[in-house]
């Protein structure tokens, strides 16, 4: 039997305009990327298209992910840095004047009539923290608690204070709509709170009759309690541990991390990992040993994927970080003990969940090389990811968008079709390309999940034989059929 060993968790990393040659991101992709993100928040139309196209000359196979700025405050209208020492104090207002000479400005216009005095205002992810102390007309006045550097467009979170903030901005209703012309693969939404927000996203897709799928980044006390009704209309979510280790005690997030991937699994959606997972090698070329355990939980705990922010953005080891992330995801694919799999349930005699579990389990139990599955939207796919195989998943799709919005999904490798004819010639056809490309070989034996009711009809059969007998003899290999 033959195998290309290849890791099952899936890599995200963000890129900036100011580091997206083709030659860069042809190493990143080499080394394991799977998917790029577009931090919007620092990105201009014009500047995200060209990261855009320069990923698409590289592969065609790489989903390409925006984030939009989503309901949250930013400081705004500073040149340099504003350095501060503990015990300074500061003016906080919003509005459109200049930062600088004891005032500081945000992009939340009603910000001194939201915040109480005696709050805590954090900013850039927690690295400064300011008590307010008074009020002074449409201004807070804040003293600082440690010494450190105030940056532009940096963010800002008041624990314990919700704000009546727009679920869409300006910026990223325009962001959106730009995602849908250019046909981009996933938007990833920050600070959702509850279904209204996904829905706000839905809705500008929908009106531009786009198929963007949307990841509702989980960041806020909100998201966390209302994961189960967000999940209901996301595609999947991304776990923003930044902003999320500021609104709620660090001590907690680890037993949150899990909750929420158990949440994903047992409804069959893709969860990213996010934030400071290999921080360290922004500026050095080996990470912390916490570090590479924080990556190493992430997989325990049956994440889809994994995700890199400043240390591909414009950290100086870009690809070293990429490369150390393969490495550890294929060590602990490894060595997971399969009884501490998440259960997978089964709803409303759901025939694709059902199919989608056998196949893993007669992978299992068989000599098998791969799982193969054709799929016309992705959900066979997903579901048979869901039941993280230690085996590859091979799913052949039907169109582009499909096989780029599996990238998110564990252990699926996806391609096109090249043959869309009967049932018989689709899976022959199907491995027969498989084994071209090296992925499998005629000796080996392989299940096949597909359906008998042609493209659209639905998963109905499983098909367990070796790849010669599939491709050759198509009357004499083992079935095991369900209609639908």
């Amino acid at each position: 039997m033959t195998l290309n060993k290849q890791k099952h968790t899936k890599i995200v990393a963000t890129i900036s305009d100011k580091h997206c040659e083709p030659e860069f991101l042809q190493a990143l992709y080499d080394a394991g990327i799977n998917v790029v993100r577009i931090n919007t928040a620092h990105q201009t139309p014009e500047t995200a298209i060209t990261i855009v196209n320069n990923v698409r000359s590289v592969c065609d196979c790489l989903a390409i992910l925006i984030d939009t700025k989503g309901p949250e405050i930013r400081t705004k209208n500073i040149v340099d840095p504003i350095k501060v020492k503990t015990g300074d104090r500061l003016f906080v207002k919003g509005g459109d004047g200049q930062s600088g000479e004891g005032t500081l400005m945000v992009d939340y216009d009603n910000f001194a009539n939201d915040i109480p005095v005696g709050g805590t205002m954090l900013i850039d992810d927690g690295e400064l923290e300011l008590k307010i102390t008074g009020k002074v007309g449409d201004a807070l006045e804040v003293l600082v608690c440690n010494d450190g550097e105030i940056k532009n467009k940096k963010s800002i979170n008041t624990p314990g204070i919700s704000l009546e903030l727009p679920p869409i901005t300006a910026k990223d209703k325009m962001f959106i709509e730009w995602a849908a012309d250019n046909d981009i693969d996933f938007i990833a939404h920050s600070f959702v709170r509850n279904k209204e927000d996904v829905l706000a996203v839905q809705d500008i897709l929908d009106a531009k009759h786009s198929r963007i799928k949307i990841i509702s980044k989980i960041e806020n006390t909100d998201g966390v309690n209302n994961i189960d009704e967000i999940l209901d209309y996301s595609y999947g979510i991304m776990v923003a541990r930044g902003d999320l280790g500021i609104e709620i005690a660090a001590e907690k997030i680890p037993a949150i991390q899990r909750k929420l991937i158990r949440k994903c699994v047992e409804r069959k959606k893709p969860v990213i990992i996010a934030t400071q997972m290999l921080h360290t090698m922004i500026n050095s070329p080996r990470p912390t040993r916490a570090e590479v355990s924080d990556v190493a939980t992430a997989i325990y705990d049956r994440t889809d994927a994994i995700m890199l922010s400043g240390e591909t953005a414009y950290g100086q080891y870009p690809v070293e970080a990429v490369k150390l992330m393969t490495r550890v995801a294929l060590e602990i694919e490894s060595s997971k003990d399969r009884r501490n799999d998440l259960p997978v349930p089964r709803l409303d005699n759901e025939v694709s969940a059902f199919l989608a579990e056998a196949a893993v389990l007669a992978a299992n139990e068989l000599k098998v090389a791969a799982i193969v599955t054709d799929t016309l939207t992705g959900k066979i796919a997903r579901y048979i990811s869901a039941f993280r195989s230690p085996i590859p998943v091979y799913a052949k799709c039907h169109n582009g968008n499909v096989k780029r919005e599996l990238a998110l999904s564990y252990g699926v490798q996806a391609s096109q079709i090249v043959s869309k004819k009967n049932k018989h010639k689709l899976v022959e056809s199907s491995l027969l390309d498989l084994q071209e490309r090296g992925k499998i070989t005629e000796k080996d034996t392989v299940v096949y999940v597909g359906g008998n009711f042609g493209v659209g009809g639905g998963t109905s059969f499983i098909e367990i034989a070796s790849v010669a007998r599939m491709t050759k003899e198509k009357k004499s290999s083992k079935h095991i059929t369900t209609e639908k």
